[in-house]
């Protein structure tokens, strides 16, 4: 076994049992299953860790923590997911979490892995972006269908990154 399986391998997972759960609506209204906060610290990453969640009938997705304001956490359950389970705000539903190999979370798509190979100076400006930065470049690269607009988009994105105004 390669480096690469093997620590694939050792990534930890969880399995549960829980009731869907809804945030109030103040709080977006989303369908949720907790993480308690004794299992996240066991991950390595912490709360920073990228999940990957999977459920009864072969469905997975990728997901990230988010506080619960508790000390807890909570990953999102895209509605699309509870009705395809056939299942209600209060049901309960088995499922397991694992630490998901790509600390992204998401693929780099074929015209980004291109650009940041051939363009040194792309590929360092990626490199000194959050996460979280990287991944929504990554969504909306997705979301365009147009090869040119995607590179036009990635080389604006990466020279002017949007900046994250703090809360005052």
């Amino acid at each position: 076994m390669d480096q690469k399986n093997q620590k694939q391998k050792e990534l930890p997972s969880f399995k549960f049992e829980q009731a869907i759960r809804q945030l109030e609506k103040r709080r977006g209204g989303y369908f949720y299953f907790q993480i308690d906060a004794d299992i996240v610290h066991q991950f390595e990453r912490k709360k920073a860790t990228r999940l990957i969640c999977t459920l009864p009938e072969g469905l997975s997705f990728r997901c990230g923590l988010n506080h619960l304001g508790d000390g807890n956490f909570f990953i999102i359950l895209a509605t699309k997911l509870v009705k395809a389970l056939k299942k209600d705000l209060g049901d309960v539903v088995a499922f397991e979490i694992s630490e998901d190999p790509n600390p992204l979370g998401v693929d780099i798509p074929e015209v980004l892995e291109v650009l940041l190979d051939q363009d040194e100076n792309a590929k360092e400006l990626f490199n000194q972006l959050t996460d979280g930065k990287k991944r929504g470049l990554i969504h909306t690269i997705n979301r365009i269908k147009n090869i040119d607009k995607k590179v036009n988009t990635v080389l604006e994105f990466l020279n002017n990154p949007p900046v994250r105004k703090k809360k005052s």
